[in-house]
């Protein structure tokens, strides 16, 4: 029987060729090498990546689980078509979430918790980090630690799994710098905010900060599918 868990346990395991396989898989996608509407077979992956069928269904069907690729019968798997409503959804939602997040903070007086975020991105310009990879990461930890500070578990789980979704387009934010340094404002001047005690200016502020990353990330996406379909024709025509 197939196991259509979640690989989020096995995943640290590098001897689980199942996981190993979702994680590459999940990366060409994340990448675009493998592109919205490619179809492909296990046999393909199989084939590709020099391991048995077994472990490469057991990786796709964590991908379908989390919703990256979807099976058809007689024609096998496809990677999911890009859907911007379904993100856009999903960006209202964090918005929400972290706006309500920000006024629980100020109301039971909780501004000690982000101790830890003001020491990270309340910093003068020598000593903010320029790596697009690293800044990306600490901004999704920026988010979470907010939402983790209100102290409700559950919400803070529901987030978690909203910005695992958004991944895949989110981190692209990055990858202009002229965002890393806005990052580090706009970060700093939220957490100013809330630290005085201005729950709405700081959700003003939030919302935009958030509103600004989705729609750059909108553009860049809809420019490196172009950019990988034609380095894909071209390939095609050699």
């Amino acid at each position: 029987m197939t196991d259509n868990r979640s690989p989020a346990g096995t995943a640290k395991s590098a001897s689980n060729l199942a996981a190993q396989i979702y994680v590459q898989l999940k990366t060409d996608i994340f990448d675009f090498r493998l592109l919205p509407g490619d179809r492909f077979s296990e046999g393909d992956i199989a084939t590709r990546m020099r391991v048995s069928r077994t472990p490469v269904r057991q990786a796709l069907f964590w991908l379908q689980r989390e919703g990256y690729v979807e099976v058809h019968f007689r024609s096998g798997w496809q990677v999911r078509a890009f859907d911007f409503k379904y993100f856009e959804d999903l960006y209202e939602i964090r918005v929400m979430m972290e706006t309500t997040a920000v006024a629980k903070i100020v109301e039971i007086g909780a501004q000690s918790r982000l101790d830890a975020l003001r020491e990270t991105w309340c910093v003068p310009l020598r000593q903010q980090l320029e790596d697009a990879a690293t800044v990306a990461a600490m901004d999704e930890a920026f988010h979470a630690r907010l939402v983790a500070a209100v102290g409700n578990q559950e919400m803070a789980r529901m987030h978690e799994e909203v910005t695992e979704k958004i991944r895949i387009i989110r981190r692209l934010d990055f990858t202009k710098k002229p965002r890393v340094a806005a990052t580090y404002r706009e970060h700093a001047a939220i957490l100013k905010a809330i630290v005085a005690g201005d729950a709405a200016l700081a959700q003003k502020m939030i919302g935009a900060h958030i509103a600004e990353s989705q729609a750059e990330v909108k553009r860049i996406t809809l420019y490196m599918m172009q950019a990988a379909r034609e380095r894909f024709a071209a390939r095609e025509g050699v």
